[in-house]
Formats: C-alpha cells, sequence, structure tokens
C-alpha cells in the first residue's frame, strides 16, 4: 500500500519502526513529534546517538558496554573474580547492581538462544565465558538469564557444560515473574532472587 507520508518522514518512520520495541504507531509519534521540536534539539539528540556509537565498545574480558578496553566493573579489583554472574546484556548489569547483592563480576552474553531466530551457542559469548574460567579462577558461576523461554533455554545449556568441569552453577530464584525482563523488576525483587539462587542440577 502507497505511503501518504513524504519519502523522508516515511524513512524516518521506517528507520524508528527497525528499534525493538517501537511499534507502526509508536514510530509514527516519534517521527512527527522529532518534526515539531525545534532544530537544536533534533541536532542534540543525533549528536548524543552518533557519539555514543563512536565512543562505546564492548569491555575485552566481560562484554559489558565500556568506553575503553575494559569496563569499570572488570577494572575494579576490590570485586570477587570467583564468581560469575552471567548475563544476556549490559542493561541487566545495570538492574542487578542497584540491588547491591552482588560483589562478583559479570559475563554478558549479548542475548539468548533463540532456535526460531537462528540464534545458538555461536551466537552468543559462550567460548569466551569457558575461556575465562581457569585464568580468571571461576568458582561459581550464577546464570541470570530472563525468566523466559529463551533465557531458561540458554540457563539449561549454560549448566550441563560448566557443571562438568567442577564448578557451583546457580540460576537465580524465582522472585522474578515467568516472562518477564530484568531490567523491569525491582531492586528488593532482584536482591530477593539473587539471595535466593539454587544450585542447578
Amino acid at each position: 500500500m502507497a505511503s501518504n507520508y513524504t519519502q523522508p518522514v516515511q524513512t524516518l518512520i521506517d528507520e524508528l519502526g527497525r528499534l525493538p520495541g517501537v511499534g507502526p504507531k509508536s514510530a509514527q509519534r516519534i517521527a512527527f513529534h522529532l518534526l515539531k521540536i525545534p532544530v537544536d534539539d533534533v541536532d542534540r539528540l543525533a549528536g548524543a546517538i552518533t557519539d555514543a556509537k563512536a565512543r562505546t565498545r564492548f569491555c575485552e574480558r566481560c562484554f559489558n558496554v565500556a568506553d575503553d578496553v575494559l569496563c569499570p566493573i572488570c577494572k575494579d579489583e576490590a570485586r570477587d573474580s570467583s564468581v560469575l554472574c552471567v548475563v544476556e546484556e549490559s542493561r541487566d548489569i545495570v538492574a542487578l547492581e542497584r540491588t547491591g547483592e552482588f560483589r562478583g563480576r559479570y559475563h554478558v552474553l549479548l542475548g539468548a538462544m533463540s532456535p526460531l531466530e537462528g540464534i545458538g551457542p555461536e551466537q552468543l559469548k559462550i567460548r569466551e565465558l569457558v575461556a575465562r574460567i581457569e585464568p580468571e579462577g571461576v568458582e561459581e558461576i550464577i546464570l541470570c538469564t530472563n525468566p523466559n523461554t529463551e533465557g531458561e533455554v540458554t540457563a539449561m545449556y549454560l549448566a550441563r557444560l560448566l557443571k562438568p568441569i567442577g564448578l557451583t552453577v546457580s540460576r537465580i530464584a524465582s522472585g522474578l515473574p515467568v516472562g518477564g525482563d530484568l531490567e523491569y523488576a525491582d531492586e528488593l525483587t532482584l536482591g530477593r532472587a539473587l539471595e535466593g539462587r539454587r544450585n542447578v542440577e
């Protein structure tokens, strides 16, 4: 069906619609908001996106977002390197850090296994996780993947892979709603989930 918008506006709507969680209606709403606001505001937003993309990288050790070779958590010598908390995305680290419950280090998988989308172990940072275990003296791995189908599949795969190595492998307790995302959980719920983690059989 032909668009009623001019080509530049339709292109803007299409690009915004490619962002996660932004449907067609939201894309239109954001596009028209951007067209209404002053040019300076648009330039500031465009500059922030370009600057963040240019100056942000992934930590070479844990794959958290960073502005240097290592992220601030990996640089912090006071953190307990024997315990690794495995998460799907960097934003999950922010949620977990807010709890104040965890003083170990993290490993970001950059996604979760999803056979329907063609995402298997090879597409995630699993090989890099295994490579960290011996050099860093890791003794326990806490699987903090999301409590949804993809997160559970990923946790089960990792447990089967890691337990034979002789590690303690635990999973955060189900203080989190099934089908939810870590980033939306409150600090108390996440803190209790960390405290009540269980060994993975």
